[in-house]
C-alpha cells in the first residue's frame, strides 16, 4: 500500500533554514551521542516526507550530519520532525525552532505523529523510500497514542498503552540494524527470551552520490509491561546489603544470587539461540591473533587519554594476550553491549533487549561474529558496577571505608559465580574454565570503561580502575 507524502525536494529549503537552530538543540538531547564534542555546523543528509508539506501535523523523517569543531569526522543522525502553523502548549518542550512559517519540533513528542507511525505500521505502508513492515504472522495492536520513554540515552521510544514499543534508532547508519537483524533471527527460533517483534520502519540512507542504501529507521516490538530493569533490581540488593551491619549477601533479604543464576541461564540460551539461527565458526590462530589485536588497538586509545592506563600498558598488555591461549575461538553473532540494563525481569523470566552492540563500535564491527565470552566478561562487569558506584555516588571524591568495600565486593563475587553457574548450566560449558581468555575479555571491557568514564562520568572512574588493577595482579 503507498500513501501521500514520500520525497520532496521542494521540502529541503524549509528544512534548511532549520540547521541554525539544530547546532543548539542537538547537544540538550540525552540521545546525542558527541556530548564530549562541540557541534560547528549541521547539513542536511537527505528527507522524506511522511506526509503532505501542509497536513497539520506534518511529518518528515530527516538525515542530518553534525560537523565538530575539532575537526574530526562528521557523525550521522535521524530526526522524526513534526511542523504545525500553530503549537499546542504541550508541546512546547519538544520546539527545534522555526521553517517556513511554521513550528518544528521533535516528532516523537506527538500523539497524533506517533498514533500515524504505529497506523503506517500495521497497514503496511510504503511511503515514498520509507517502508512501514509488520512482521510476518504477528498482530501490532491498535491502541492510542504513544508515549515517550523518558530516560534513553541512545535511541528514544515511545509506549503504546504499556502494549508495544516503538524505538527510533537515532544514529543513521547503513545496513540493517544489529538490534533488529538479531529479534528476526531469534523470532525464528521461537525465543521466550526477548519481546516478540512486531514491525519495523525501513529506509534508505543517501550515500552523497545520487545514491543510496538500505537502513533501519526504527523497531517495534511488544512492551514488556510490569517488568524491572536487572539494574536498578541489583542496586536495590547492594544497597540492602550495605545497610546491613554483618550479615552476608546469602543472609540479606534481597540477595540477587538467584536472579543471577537465572540471568546466566537467560544469556545462556540466548547465544544458544542465535548460534543455531545464523551459525558459528571456529577461528584459527589467525583469526584469535586479530582478537587480540583489536584489543590492543583499544588499549591504545585508551592510554592516550588516561595516564593510569598508559602507567599500565604492559601489564594490561599480558593479560589482554591471555586471548590467544585458546586453541582456536568458536564464535558467533552475540550481544555485544550486555549489562545489567539490558535485561528485564517479568513475571514470567528474564528478557534480553538492545541487540545493537557497543555504541563505539564501527557497525562493521558490531555485526563480526565473536567469541560469547564477551558478552560473559561484560555481564561480569556490570555486577562489579552495580556493586561499587552506590559508594561512588554516596561520597563522591572521598575514600569509602574499607568494610563497606569489602562488601560490596563479597556481593560481586557472589553475583558474579552465580551468574557464571546459571551459564554452565544452560549451555554445558563453564566460563571460568577458559579463564585465561574470560580475563582477557573482561580486562579488555574495564580498559573500555576507563576511558568512556575518564570523557563522561568522572565520578564512576574509580569503579574500572579498580576492576583493572583487580585484573592485572590477579595471579
Amino acid at each position: 500500500m503507498t500513501s501521500p507524502g514520500g520525497h520532496r525536494t521542494e521540502a529541503a529549503p524549509a528544512l534548511e533554514a532549520l540547521l541554525p537552530a539544530l547546532v543548539g538543540w542537538l547537544p540538550q538531547q540525552r540521545w546525542f551521542a558527541a556530548k564530549d564534542r562541540t557541534v560547528d555546523a549541521v547539513r542536511l543528509v537527505g528527507h522524506s516526507e511522511v506526509t503532505s508539506a501542509d497536513a497539520v501535523p506534518a511529518v518528515t523523517h530527516a538525515v542530518i550530519s553534525v560537523g565538530f569543531t575539532d575537526d574530526g569526522p562528521e557523525e550521522t543522525f535521524q530526526l522524526l520532525l513534526g511542523s504545525r502553523p500553530e503549537m499546542p502548549g504541550d508541546l512546547d518542550h519538544s520546539v527545534i525552532g522555526t521553517a517556513a512559517g511554521r513550528t518544528v519540533y521533535d516528532g516523537l513528542a506527538d500523539g497524533e505523529i506517533t498514533r500515524l507511525l504505529l497506523s503506517l505500521i500495521v497497514s503496511d505502508t510504503t511511503v515514498g523510500p520509507l517502508r512501514f513492515v509488520p512482521e510476518p504472522e504477528t498482530e501490532a495492536p491498535i491502541v492510542g497514542p504513544g508515549r515517550p520513554l523518558l530516560g534513553e540515552q541512545s535511541n528514544s521510544s515511545v509506549i503504546y498503552g504499556e502494549r508495544a514499543i516503538l524505538k527510533l534508532f537515532r544514529r543513521a547508519t547503513p545496513g540493517l540494524n544489529p538490534d533488529l537483524e538479531l529479534h528476526r533471527a531469534l523470532g525464528r527460533e521461537h525465543s521466550v527470551e526477548v519481546a516478540p517483534l512486531l514491525g519495523a520502519i525501513e529506509g534508505e540512507l543517501p550515500d552523497g552520490e545520487g545514491g543510496s542504501t538500505p537502513m533501519t529507521v526504527a523497531m517495534l516490538q511488544d512492551y514488556a509491561s510490569n517488568s524491572a530493569d536487572g539494574w536498578s533490581m541489583a542496586l536495590t540488593s547492594v544497597r540492602d546489603l550495605l545497610a546491613e551491619g554483618d550479615l552476608r549477601p546469602d543472609e540479606v533479604g534481597g540477595d540477587f544470587a538467584g536472579e543471577a543464576t537465572r540471568l546466566g541461564r537467560t544469556v545462556g540460551s540466548v547465544h544458544q539461540e542465535l548460534a543455531r539461527a545464523l551459525g558459528t565458526a571456529r577461528l584459527d590462530a589467525a583469526g584469535v591473533r586479530g582478537v587480540a589485536d583489536w584489543m590492543l588497538a583499544r588499549l591504545e586509545l585508551s592510554a592516550q587519554a588516561v595516564p593510569e592506563v598508559a602507567e599500565r600498558r604492559e601489564a594490561i598488555t599480558a593479560v589482554l594476550e591471555g586471548v590467544t591461549a585458546a586453541d582456536g575461538l568458536v564464535v558467533h553473532r552475540i550481544h555485544g553491549d550486555l549489562h545489567l540494563g539490558q535485561e528485564l525481569r517479568t513475571p514470567r523470566g528474564w528478557l534480553v533487549i538492545d541487540f545493537e552492540g557497543e555504541p563505539s563500535r564501527s557497525l562493521a564491527d558490531r555485526v563480526r561474529p565473536d567469541s560469547p565470552l564477551r558478552d560473559v566478561a561484560a555481564m561480569l562487569r556490570s555486577f562489579d558496577y552495580a556493586a561499587f558506584h552506590q559508594l561512588a555516588e554516596w561520597e563522591p571524591g572521598a575514600e569509602s571505608p574499607s568494610y563497606l568495600k569489602r562488601r560490596a565486593q563479597e556481593w560481586a563475587d557472589r553475583n558474579r559465580s552465580a551468574f557464571c553457574d546459571g551459564y554452565a548450566e544452560i549451555t554445558g560449558a563453564d566460563p571460568r574454565a577458559d579463564l585465561a581468555v574470560l580475563r582477557a575479555y573482561e580486562l579488555d571491557k574495564a580498559v573500555y570503561e576507563v576511558l568512556y568514564e575518564t570523557r563522561n562520568r568522572p565520578n564512576w572512574l574509580a569503579i574500572p580502575l579498580r576492576s583493572m588493577e583487580r585484573l592485572i595482579d590477579r595471579s
